[in-house]
Protein backbone atom coordinates (compact mmCIF):
# COMPACT_ATOMS: atom_id res chain seq x y z
CA UNK A 1 0.00 0.00 0.00
CA UNK A 2 1.35 3.45 -0.92
CA UNK A 3 1.83 6.21 1.64
CA UNK A 4 -1.00 8.12 -0.04
CA UNK A 5 -3.33 5.16 0.30
CA UNK A 6 -2.32 4.68 3.92
CA UNK A 7 -3.03 8.32 4.70
CA UNK A 8 -6.40 8.14 2.97
CA UNK A 9 -7.39 5.05 4.95
CA UNK A 10 -7.19 6.98 8.23
CA UNK A 11 -10.35 8.84 7.27
CA UNK A 12 -12.31 5.59 6.94
CA UNK A 13 -12.73 5.23 10.71
CA UNK A 14 -16.31 3.94 10.45
CA UNK A 15 -15.06 0.58 9.17
CA UNK A 16 -12.32 0.24 11.80
CA UNK A 17 -12.81 -2.85 14.01
CA UNK A 18 -11.20 -1.01 16.93
CA UNK A 19 -13.31 2.15 16.74
CA UNK A 20 -15.19 1.36 19.97
CA UNK A 21 -11.88 1.17 21.86
CA UNK A 22 -10.44 4.48 20.63
CA UNK A 23 -10.94 7.59 22.75
CA UNK A 24 -11.89 10.02 19.96
CA UNK A 25 -13.35 7.51 17.52
CA UNK A 26 -15.98 6.17 19.90
CA UNK A 27 -18.30 9.21 19.69
CA UNK A 28 -21.94 9.79 18.88
CA UNK A 29 -22.72 10.21 15.18
CA UNK A 30 -22.75 14.03 15.13
CA UNK A 31 -19.51 14.39 17.10
CA UNK A 32 -17.85 11.62 15.09
CA UNK A 33 -18.72 13.22 11.75
CA UNK A 34 -17.35 16.56 12.99
CA UNK A 35 -14.17 14.91 14.27
CA UNK A 36 -13.75 13.19 10.91
CA UNK A 37 -13.93 16.53 9.10
CA UNK A 38 -11.16 18.30 11.02
CA UNK A 39 -7.41 17.79 10.94
CA UNK A 40 -5.08 16.40 8.31
CA UNK A 41 -4.24 12.72 7.85
CA UNK A 42 -0.60 11.89 7.34
CA UNK A 43 1.85 8.99 7.27
CA UNK A 44 5.15 9.39 9.13
CA UNK A 45 8.21 7.18 8.73
CA UNK A 46 10.50 5.99 11.52
CA UNK A 47 12.57 8.82 12.96
CA UNK A 48 10.08 11.57 12.09
CA UNK A 49 9.88 14.14 14.89
CA UNK A 50 6.31 15.34 15.41
CA UNK A 51 7.17 18.03 17.95
CA UNK A 52 9.88 18.94 20.44
CA UNK A 53 9.80 19.83 24.13
CA UNK A 54 9.64 23.57 24.82
CA UNK A 55 8.05 24.13 21.39
CA UNK A 56 4.71 25.98 21.50
CA UNK A 57 1.79 23.56 21.20
CA UNK A 58 -0.05 24.47 18.01
CA UNK A 59 -1.51 21.02 17.24
CA UNK A 60 -2.46 17.69 18.74
CA UNK A 61 -1.71 14.35 17.08
CA UNK A 62 -3.99 11.32 17.14
CA UNK A 63 -2.08 8.06 16.65
CA UNK A 64 -4.05 5.79 14.28
CA UNK A 65 -1.42 3.09 13.68
CA UNK A 66 2.22 2.63 14.63
CA UNK A 67 4.15 3.76 17.70
CA UNK A 68 5.56 7.10 18.85
CA UNK A 69 8.31 7.56 21.42
CA UNK A 70 7.83 10.33 23.99
CA UNK A 71 11.00 11.46 25.73
CA UNK A 72 12.68 14.38 27.45
CA UNK A 73 16.30 15.49 27.30
CA UNK A 74 18.53 17.06 29.95
CA UNK A 75 20.85 20.02 29.35
CA UNK A 76 23.70 17.53 29.20
CA UNK A 77 21.99 15.72 26.33
CA UNK A 78 20.85 12.64 28.27
CA UNK A 79 17.46 11.35 27.14
CA UNK A 80 14.78 9.60 29.19
CA UNK A 81 11.99 7.73 27.42
CA UNK A 82 8.73 8.33 29.26
CA UNK A 83 6.19 6.49 27.16
CA UNK A 84 5.51 4.66 23.91
CA UNK A 85 2.30 6.07 22.44
CA UNK A 86 0.10 3.47 20.74
CA UNK A 87 -2.93 3.69 18.42
CA UNK A 88 -5.71 5.71 20.02
CA UNK A 89 -3.40 7.97 22.02
CA UNK A 90 -3.71 11.75 21.64
CA UNK A 91 -0.38 13.56 21.85
CA UNK A 92 -0.05 17.12 23.12
CA UNK A 93 -3.53 17.29 24.63
CA UNK A 94 -2.47 18.63 28.04
CA UNK A 95 -0.17 21.29 26.60
CA UNK A 96 -2.84 22.34 24.12
CA UNK A 97 -5.57 22.80 26.74
CA UNK A 98 -3.20 24.63 29.09
CA UNK A 99 -1.87 26.84 26.28
CA UNK A 100 1.64 25.73 27.21
CA UNK A 101 4.66 24.36 25.40
CA UNK A 102 4.99 20.64 24.75
CA UNK A 103 6.43 18.91 27.81
CA UNK A 104 8.14 16.16 25.79
CA UNK A 105 9.55 15.35 22.38
CA UNK A 106 7.56 12.97 20.15
CA UNK A 107 9.40 10.81 17.61
CA UNK A 108 7.97 8.03 15.43
CA UNK A 109 9.60 4.65 16.10
CA UNK A 110 7.76 2.65 13.42
CA UNK A 111 5.75 3.65 10.36
CA UNK A 112 2.73 5.48 11.74
CA UNK A 113 -0.55 6.86 10.50
CA UNK A 114 -1.53 10.03 12.32
CA UNK A 115 -4.09 12.77 12.32
CA UNK A 116 -2.79 16.27 13.03
CA UNK A 117 -5.39 18.71 14.34
CA UNK A 118 -4.70 22.42 14.79
CA UNK A 119 -5.36 23.86 18.23
CA UNK A 120 -8.17 26.17 17.08
CA UNK A 121 -9.94 23.31 15.25
CA UNK A 122 -9.70 21.01 18.25
CA UNK A 123 -10.92 23.63 20.74
CA UNK A 124 -13.89 24.44 18.51
CA UNK A 125 -14.72 20.74 18.34
CA UNK A 126 -14.61 20.44 22.14
CA UNK A 127 -16.83 23.51 22.59
CA UNK A 128 -19.44 22.17 20.18
CA UNK A 129 -19.54 18.60 21.48
CA UNK A 130 -19.82 17.88 25.18
CA UNK A 131 -19.02 14.22 24.60
CA UNK A 132 -15.72 15.23 23.02
CA UNK A 133 -14.87 17.34 26.07
CA UNK A 134 -15.66 14.38 28.33
CA UNK A 135 -13.38 12.15 26.27
CA UNK A 136 -10.61 14.75 26.51
CA UNK A 137 -10.97 14.74 30.31
CA UNK A 138 -10.87 10.93 30.33
CA UNK A 139 -7.75 10.96 28.17
CA UNK A 140 -5.97 13.33 30.57
CA UNK A 141 -7.06 11.17 33.51
CA UNK A 142 -5.59 8.09 31.85
CA UNK A 143 -2.32 9.98 31.24
CA UNK A 144 -2.17 10.88 34.94
CA UNK A 145 -2.84 7.30 36.01
CA UNK A 146 -0.22 5.96 33.59
CA UNK A 147 2.36 8.45 34.88
CA UNK A 148 1.58 7.47 38.48
CA UNK A 149 1.92 3.78 37.61
CA UNK A 150 5.26 4.40 35.86
CA UNK A 151 6.65 6.22 38.90
CA UNK A 152 5.47 3.46 41.20
CA UNK A 153 7.02 0.81 38.94
CA UNK A 154 10.40 2.55 38.92
CA UNK A 155 10.38 3.38 42.62
CA UNK A 156 8.95 0.22 44.15
CA UNK A 157 9.83 -2.68 41.84
CA UNK A 158 12.65 -4.63 43.44
CA UNK A 159 14.47 -5.62 40.24
CA UNK A 160 14.98 -4.78 36.58
CA UNK A 161 13.23 -8.07 35.72
CA UNK A 162 10.14 -6.93 37.62
CA UNK A 163 10.08 -3.57 35.86
CA UNK A 164 10.61 -5.12 32.43
CA UNK A 165 7.94 -7.79 32.99
CA UNK A 166 5.46 -5.11 34.02
CA UNK A 167 6.25 -3.03 30.93
CA UNK A 168 5.94 -5.97 28.51
CA UNK A 169 2.59 -6.97 29.99
CA UNK A 170 1.31 -3.40 29.83
CA UNK A 171 2.18 -3.02 26.15
CA UNK A 172 0.80 -6.46 25.24
CA UNK A 173 -2.52 -5.77 26.96
CA UNK A 174 -2.82 -2.37 25.34
CA UNK A 175 -2.13 -3.64 21.84
CA UNK A 176 -4.28 -6.77 22.19
CA UNK A 177 -7.39 -4.55 22.62
CA UNK A 178 -9.19 -7.21 24.66
CA UNK A 179 -8.14 -10.20 22.51
CA UNK A 180 -6.94 -13.39 24.19
CA UNK A 181 -3.58 -13.39 22.41
CA UNK A 182 -1.12 -10.99 24.02
CA UNK A 183 1.16 -9.96 21.16
CA UNK A 184 2.79 -6.65 20.32
CA UNK A 185 5.52 -5.14 18.17
CA UNK A 186 8.71 -4.13 19.96
CA UNK A 187 10.00 -1.04 18.19
CA UNK A 188 12.61 -0.11 20.82
CA UNK A 189 16.22 -1.19 21.09
CA UNK A 190 17.51 -2.85 24.25
CA UNK A 191 19.26 0.43 25.06
CA UNK A 192 15.96 2.30 24.88
CA UNK A 193 14.22 -0.35 26.98
CA UNK A 194 16.94 0.06 29.58
CA UNK A 195 16.21 3.79 29.68
CA UNK A 196 12.55 3.11 30.40
CA UNK A 197 13.10 0.65 33.25
CA UNK A 198 16.15 2.28 34.82
CA UNK A 199 18.62 -0.44 33.98
CA UNK A 200 21.49 -1.25 31.62
CA UNK A 201 21.36 -2.65 28.08
CA UNK A 202 23.26 -5.76 29.20
CA UNK A 203 20.74 -6.45 31.97
CA UNK A 204 17.82 -6.07 29.56
CA UNK A 205 19.41 -8.47 27.07
CA UNK A 206 20.03 -11.06 29.80
CA UNK A 207 16.51 -10.69 31.19
CA UNK A 208 14.82 -11.09 27.82
CA UNK A 209 16.94 -14.21 27.20
CA UNK A 210 15.81 -15.53 30.57
CA UNK A 211 12.14 -14.85 29.79
CA UNK A 212 12.53 -16.71 26.48
CA UNK A 213 14.38 -19.61 28.09
CA UNK A 214 11.65 -19.95 30.74
CA UNK A 215 9.01 -19.87 27.97
CA UNK A 216 7.36 -16.74 29.31
CA UNK A 217 7.66 -14.93 26.00
CA UNK A 218 8.35 -15.78 22.36
CA UNK A 219 10.29 -13.33 20.21
CA UNK A 220 9.96 -13.49 16.43
CA UNK A 221 11.77 -10.58 14.82
CA UNK A 222 10.20 -7.47 16.37
CA UNK A 223 7.07 -9.35 17.47
CA UNK A 224 6.75 -10.44 21.10
CA UNK A 225 4.12 -12.98 22.18
CA UNK A 226 3.38 -13.38 25.89
CA UNK A 227 3.20 -17.15 26.41
CA UNK A 228 2.54 -17.22 30.14
CA UNK A 229 1.09 -13.90 31.38
CA UNK A 230 0.39 -15.26 34.87
CA UNK A 231 3.98 -16.34 35.42
CA UNK A 232 5.32 -13.12 33.88
CA UNK A 233 3.01 -11.15 36.13
CA UNK A 234 4.66 -12.76 39.16
CA UNK A 235 7.89 -10.97 38.21
CA UNK A 236 6.15 -7.60 38.13
CA UNK A 237 4.98 -7.70 41.76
Amino acid sequence: MSNHARARSINDCKSCDLRSLRMFCNLNDAAFENFQSIGVATTASKGTRLFSEDQYCGSVFVVCTGQVKLFCTSKEGKSLILKIALPGDVLGLGAMLAEKKYEVTAEVVELAQLKRIRRDEFLTFLKEHGEGSLHAAQSLSEEYQAAFFDVRRLALSVSAAARLASLLLEWARQESCGKAELRFTMALTHEELASMVGSSRETITRTISRFKRDKLIKVTGSSILILNPDKLDEFSV
